[in-house]
């Protein structure tokens, strides 16, 4: 393989993309390199000059900002993600609601970062759905952007070890009682049965996110066309994505 294809994905792709590029890359013939980090920090990375062929974004900002910038030359919708709460499995707590955790001020609630971490942005969207529509508690959202703590996702945040699920490795190690996170990951944490459980989100209050592709170059446009073939959106569904429609 004398091609090098340079991939950036979002840290929540990592499970899927990992053996869909590997697909590709057997079946092209070219060899890839994939980073995956939080997409805020990947787009600040492609903004100061970093060589790139396709951006896997767990948001549509990131790659409508390079778009308009004039650095990326398409950009495509390709999976959504919802979020879920991921708390400790207490006995005493196994009737309690999502809201009840949220609630509870003796318990840490983790994010990942804002603005650095799409999924940070959108936990506190969930924040403002809640002031929004949850009249029963009307000050629950704004407070919950105090008490909420940005764990992971910024340049300085506690590093998760490698093959570890964010939520679980944060529960364990106490440095959470819950985290707000990605739907996609319930699949995993379910498996490994590891004293967790996983609580739904219901609307109004949920977030759909929307992952969205941006290509810098023809390889980059080949692989972006593959990710929303058939195939390629196999893997996104084994591993918990939703497909647009």
């Amino acid at each position: 393989m004398s091609q090098l294809l340079r991939v950036f994905a979002a840290g929540s792709l990592r499970r899927a993309f990992t053996p869909l590029l590997a697909a590709f890359s057997r079946q092209m013939n070219i060899e890839i390199a994939v980073d995956f980090a939080p997409a805020g920090i990947l787009r600040q990375r492609i903004e100061q000059g970093e060589s790139v062929d396709l951006f896997a974004s767990a948001n549509s900002l990131h790659p409508q900002m390079l778009q308009q910038q004039g650095l990326a030359h398409e950009i495509r919708l390709f999976a959504h993600n919802r979020l879920c709460l991921t708390v400790r499995d207490l006995p005493e707590w196994a009737d309690k609601s999502w809201l009840d955790w949220l609630r509870c001020h003796d318990f840490i609630v983790g994010t990942s970062t804002p603005e650095c971490d799409p999924g940070g942005d959108y936990a506190w969207q969930l924040f403002d759905n809640i002031t929004s529509h949850c009249s029963d508690y009307p000050d629950l959202g704004n407070e919950l952007k105090q008490r909420a703590k940005p764990l992971v996702g910024g340049i300085n945040s506690l590093v998760i070890p490698a093959g570890e699920q964010a939520a679980a490795w944060l529960i364990a190690n106490r440095f959470a009682d819950m985290f707000i996170g990605y739907a996609s990951y319930t699949i995993y944490t379910e498996q490994q049965n590891n004293g967790l459980r996983v609580l739904t989100i219901p609307e109004p209050y949920n977030v759909r996110a929307d992952y969205m592709l941006a290509t810098f170059s023809q390889n980059g446009a080949l692989l972006a066309d593959y990710i929303c073939s058939l195939e390629g959106r196999s893997y996104l569904q084994q591993n918990g994505f939703i497909i647009p429609a």
